[in-house]
């Protein structure tokens, strides 16, 4: 970045092309793998990727500083593809609980490790859907089962369960297909 933080928040403010497209083109890369977690694939990534970015430049002023401005910005990002993921309506009744193998038997402990994170990305954009959302809100953002549930209008308990069916279709999915 070639201004400060502050200056460049200052420069979008005053509608200055040249400074949002500074910020576009030093956040949007961290944030299009943000969407891509939760995209079904690069296409849809991208336009939550540009819808983010409207809201981010929209809601600017609102910006405070009190934490970093790419804390701000993934938050943005986050909420538009959980937007987008409601709709769709695609999170509600998507699972059917025959296509995950609870009993994973001996499941190699470090396979996560050995994955790629272009490997393990493919396989996480392969999820139902609702298994996608909680998986990358709990174990990527940090969300707690309680947030993610008021988030996405769900049980707490549902939230466990579609986390957990998450943990058990990796799994199965990297034992399965050896992508060790």
């Amino acid at each position: 970045m070639k201004m400060t933080e502050e200056q460049l928040v200052k420069k979008c403010l005053e509608k200055d092309t040249l400074a949002q497209k500074e910020l576009f083109d030093y956040y949007s890369k961290r944030m299009m793998g943000v969407c891509l977690r939760y995209a079904k694939d690069a296409e849809e990534a991208q336009d939550v990727l540009q819808m983010g970015f409207i809201k981010v430049f929209e809601k600017l002023d609102m910006f405070n500083a009190q934490g970093s401005l790419e804390g701000w910005i993934r938050k943005i990002i986050v909420n538009t593809s959980l937007d987008i993921i409601r709709k769709n309506k695609k999170f509600m009744n998507d699972v059917e609980m025959d296509k995950v193998d609870y009993q994973i038997h001996n499941p190699t402990e470090n396979a996560v490790d050995s994955l790629s994170a272009q490997d393990l990305l493919k396989i996480i954009q392969e999820m139902p859907p609702g298994f996608r959302t909680v998986f990358n809100m709990f174990a990527i953002e940090g969300y707690s089962h309680k947030e993610i549930a008021d988030e996405l209008n769900i049980s707490v308990n549902t939230s466990k369960s579609q986390y957990s069916r998450a943990r058990a279709y990796l799994q199965k999915i990297i034992t399965e297909e050896k992508v060790l």
